[in-house]
Formats: structure tokens, C-alpha cells, sequence
């Protein structure tokens, strides 16, 4: 099916009516085993930590959303991430957004380190100093474009052609773009990474991960850890998701527009030092993301003028925008990294601005979120 636009795989990608029942949409198989014909022969699944019907169907429509041939699913975006980082071994070398998400910081800074891999930091929009980052011993490069949370665009491309050169994999999260805004297999990534709770699930009621890749070898080694160490979804989960991806492609164009809406009105707001929004002409990347992506994504950063007690003050004011962690969902959050989703890094060189504000923009009606804004932010 991969020859049909996004909007059509969406909804028809991996999947089709059920065989047996004719149902539409495919079935929840809330099953731990499956019956066998003979010893060691069945019809195709075993047991439900190694494969399930309803997860094979979520896995098929993700990998053609991402123009990957094969895709696997866990049971959340940092599973999905341990699964990558188990690819590298003792003494290989690990270079790293330095703007990356607080749990990922958390993850490589122990468990990784702790598996003898060695890790660098790297602000990945300055490829002199990726390629100066570069050793013999460089096995893979972690991305996030746009950054989370300060939207920072890595230029995938120029750093794809680097990990060529060093024989190294790209491994990319693209949680917040979504493939309907970037493609980051098309554009020599080895693998890309996604959080289905966010964008792909889109209604704040489901827990999973992802892992695409082109790679056969990759695949491999990744669905031996699936099988083995079990992070996997469970059907149900799997099943949200599907019914999530299926209106993926209409999310995102709002998600989009009333970002950029409030991005603009945002950025001439008195009580804000900063807007950070790849759509405006202001971001150094914004050229590059107009290249790169297909759209500006839903998520804004702002940085307040009174610092961390106007953000605080602010996120508690707010009442369409909800004070929560986590992000991608129809309705609009607002949150203070530094004390929340990247508390992690505070004591760190990669600390987040404790006045650095975070919105994802849901699809409410846009005048309403702005009037939401404009409110909360009064005396500010």
C-alpha cells in the first residue's frame, strides 16, 4: 500500500477486514496464547509477548506511515528507546542532542553509561561540532527534531551523510513532528523512534512506543529484544493507537495551524522575553524546517520576562491549557520543563531555563486558547 498518501494509510495502511468477521476496524485479541495444531505449529501466533494479531496490525500501519518496512511496538516511547540503546555495546561511542528530553537524559546518563558506552552532548543545528564529536568508535548519533523543549531543527540530511562517512547509525525521535510532517527514513535515518501516547495515540489515554527501520540486520537484533525482554503493549493499547492514527493526518493540520496562530501573537506579547516556534521567521532554524518538514508542529516554547515565578504563576492560571506533563493530545498542556518533565537534567550543563514555559497546542478553537492565554498572563 505504500504507494497511497498519508491521509489513505492512515486509515487502510496494515490493515483490512477481518477474515472471519468481516469487522472493519481489527479485532482487540485479548488473548495470552493461541491454540496449536501440533508441537511447535500453529497459525502463525504463539503466545502474546512474542507476536498478537492486533499489535501486528498497529506495527504494519506504522511502518507504512513511515515509509519503513518494519516496525515494532512497546509498551512506551522509552521502552522504544532502551530497545535502540541496547543495539550499542561496551566501548562504543554515543553522540547526543544536548537539548534531549529529561527520562532519555536520564536513561543514557545511567543505564547506558553504566553499559560502558561512552556519550557526548552535542548541540546537533552546529555540524562542526558534531563532526569534531566524531571518533573511531562512534556508533550512532540520537536525534530529536524539533527538540524537546527547546525546538531546536537538526539538519537530517548533513548528518545522515556524517554517520555514512563513520559508518554510524541515525537514530531519530520523531515524536513531535509525526511522520505526517517528516520522514526521517527517507532521509537516511537508521531508525526512528516514536512515543505513540503523543501524537500518534492523540487522546491522552494510551501508554506505547515505536521503533521503524529500513534495516533488516537492525530489525532482527531489535525483535529479539522485544520477544525477550517483553516491554510490549498490550492489545488494547495497541488497538487506541490504531484508532488514533486513523485521524492523524486531520490532528496534525490543526495541531499546526493554531500553533503558528498563537506562535505569532505570542511573540509580541509584553510579558514574554522569547517565543520559540520553528514556523516563526525569528527561529535560527526556521529555513531548514521549512526544507525539511511539511509543517511547524504543535508545540511552542515560551520564555518569561519575570523568570521562574511569572511561569509559575502563569501555568497555574491557565484554564484550557491543563498543568500536566506529556503532550500530543486533541486538548491543549502547559507545563515548566525544568520542574517537571526535565527535572532530571537540573543539576546539570544541560539544565532547561526554569522560566522556559511549554505548550502543546491541542485542537480546541484558537481564539479560545488565545483569550485562555491572554488571561492567565495578565499582571505578568
Amino acid at each position: 500500500m505504500s504507494e497511497y498518501r498519508i491521509e489513505t494509510l492512515a486509515i487502510h495502511g496494515g490493515q483490512a477486514p477481518d477474515p472471519t468477521t468481516g469487522a472493519v476496524m481489527p479485532p482487540i485479541y485479548q488473548t495470552s496464547t493461541f491454540a496449536q495444531t501440533d508441537v511447535g505449529v500453529g497459525k502463525g501466533f504463539v503466545y502474546s509477548r512474542v507476536d498478537n494479531p492486533t499489535r501486528a496490525a498497529l506495527e504494519r500501519n506504522l511502518a507504512l506511515l513511515e515509509g519503513g518496512a518494519h516496525a515494532l511496538a512497546f509498551a512506551s516511547g522509552m521502552a522504544a528507546i532502551d530497545a535502540a540503546m541496547r543495539l550499542l555495546r561496551q566501548g562504543d561511542h554515543l553522540i547526543v542532542c544536548d537539548d534531549v528530553y529529561g527520562r532519555a537524559f536520564s536513561l543514557i546518563q545511567s543505564l547506558v553509561v553504566r553499559a560502558g558506552v561512552e556519550v557526548s552532548f552535542v548541540d546537533l543545528t552546529r555540524l562542526d561540532d558534531v563532526k569534531a564529536a566524531f571518533r573511531s568508535s562512534t556508533k550512532m548519533i540520537w536525534v530529536e527534531t524539533p527538540t524537546n523543549p527547546q525546538l531546536k531543527i537538526a539538519d537530517l540530511a548533513a548528518l545522515a551523510e556524517m554517520c555514512r562517512a563513520h559508518g554510524a547509525w541515525m537514530g531519530v525521535d520523531n515524536t513531535f513532528a509525526t511522520p505526517c510532517l517528516q520522514n526521517p527514513l527517507a532521509l537516511g535515518a537508521a531508525l526512528v523512534v516514536h512515543s505513540t501516547t503523543k501524537y500518534l495515540g492523540g487522546h491522552s489515554d494510551v501508554i506505547g512506543g515505536a521503533v521503524v527501520t529500513n534495516d533488516a540486520a537492525l530489525h532482527d537484533e531489535l525483535r529479539f529484544l522485544q520477544k525477550t525482554a517483553g516491554a510490549v503493549p498490550g492489545p488494547h493499547d495497541c488497538w487506541l493507537v490504531l484508532r488514533g492514527t486513523k485521524t492523524l493526518p486531520l490532528r496534525m493540520e490543526r495541531h499546526c495551524a493554531n500553533a503558528m496562530r498563537l506562535a505569532e501573537w505570542l511573540s509580541g506579547h509584553k510579558a514574554i522575553a522569547r517565543t520559540i516556534y520553528p514556523g516563526l521567521g525569528d527561529h535560527p532554524q526556521h529555513e531548514l524546517a521549512r526544507r525539511q518538514m511539511r509543517g511547524f508542529g504543535g508545540m511552542i516554547s515560551i520564555v518569561m520576562r519575570g523568570g521562574h515565578d511569572a511561569a509559575r504563576r502563569l501555568v497555574k492560571r491557565t484554564k484550557l491549557f491543563t498543568l500536566a506533563v506529556s503532550l500530543g493530545g486533541v486538548e491543549s498542556l502547559i507545563e515548566v520543563p525544568a520542574g517537571m518533565t526535565h527535572a532530571l537534567k537540573a543539576d546539570s550543563d544541560l539544565a532547561v531555563d526554569p522560566a522556559l514555559v511549554r505548550l502543546s497546542v491541542g485542537i480546541e478553537h484558537v481564539d479560545d486558547l488565545k483569550e485562555d492565554l491572554n488571561d492567565a498572563m495578565l499582571g505578568l
